[in-house]
Formats: structure tokens, sequence, C-alpha cells
């Protein structure tokens, strides 16, 4: 029996089956998009540069820009990662430099991450069952720390049916 209807011709030899490719290998295809491929590169340069000269927690919150007239953007994802920053600017703007990028100062700017739907609150239910031996064992402990939490969550799950 054949995946493929009688209707459909077979695949040929020639197609292939596509697969993600590296985004400077599709670039490189034609010459159209060498300037963007080498902003593409000069990005990766960066983020990699940084990477060593960062601790890493900074480094992993933190996405290079363009160097514009000696000034290196750099984006942080709050503002307390940008305070950090700022604290190492003098020192970041050496060693960037001793690696040879063409930067006289760094401009920090916040750019906060896509803001998470908080999670709805827990809400536990407990079947009849269940509250009626949690109630049974509350009466049969002694008096303590113990057993008036069990008494007070049975409680709360008979009320709430």
């Amino acid at each position: 029996m054949s995946r493929f209807s009688p209707f459909s011709r077979p695949p040929s030899k020639s197609s292939r089956p596509r697969y993600a490719q590296p985004v400077a290998e599709v670039l490189s295809r034609t010459d159209a998009f060498a300037p963007l491929r080498a902003g593409v590169e000069q990005m990766a340069s960066m983020r990699r540069d940084l990477q060593a000269l960062l601790p890493d927690y900074l480094a992993t919150s933190v996405e290079p820009g363009f160097i514009k007239d000696g000034q290196l953007a750099l984006f942080a994802a709050h503002n307390a990662l940008a305070a950090r920053l700022r604290h190492l600017e003098p020192r970041l703007v050496a060693d960037l430099r001793a690696r040879g990028w063409p930067v006289d100062s760094v401009r920090i700017r916040v750019r906060p991450q896509s803001v998470q739907d908080p999670k709805p609150p827990k809400q536990a239910r407990m079947s009849p069952a269940g509250a009626a031996a949690l109630i049974a064992l509350s009466e049969d402990l002694p008096p303590s720390p113990l057993q008036e939490a069990l008494a007070k969550m049975a409680a709360r799950h008979v009320r709430k049916r």
C-alpha cells in the first residue's frame, strides 16, 4: 500500500525536504543581501564579545545594537540591569576597543521583554469524601497546630460545596 494517492505524482528525486538553514547561508546566496549579511555578522560577533566580557547574569539579558558615530547601543531587559551596565561602562568600552571595536561610548537603553500573563491563583478542589476524611482525622488527633490546620482546611472545602 502506497502512502501517496494514486492520483498524485510520486516525489521526484530532485525534490528534497526543506530544513532550517542558517541565516548566513541564506543571505550569502545573492549579492543583494550583502549589506544585510555584513550587519548580521557584525551583530553576531558583537554578541559573542559581549558574552565573553560581561558577567553571566548580564550577558543573557543584554542585546547589542548598532555602532553609530562611535556609540554602541545596548538594550537591557530592565532598569536594574541598565544601572549595573552603567557602572561597567568604562571597563566595557576599554575592553571592546582592545578587541578592535570602534567604540567611544555606550548608550544603554531599556527594552522591556514581553509581559507574560500572570498565572491564575491555584484553586485546589477536594472531593466530599476527602473533606470528610480530613474532618475525621482532625477529630482523632490531640489538640495541636496540625489538628487545627487540618480542621481549617476541611472546613474550607466543606463550605465550598
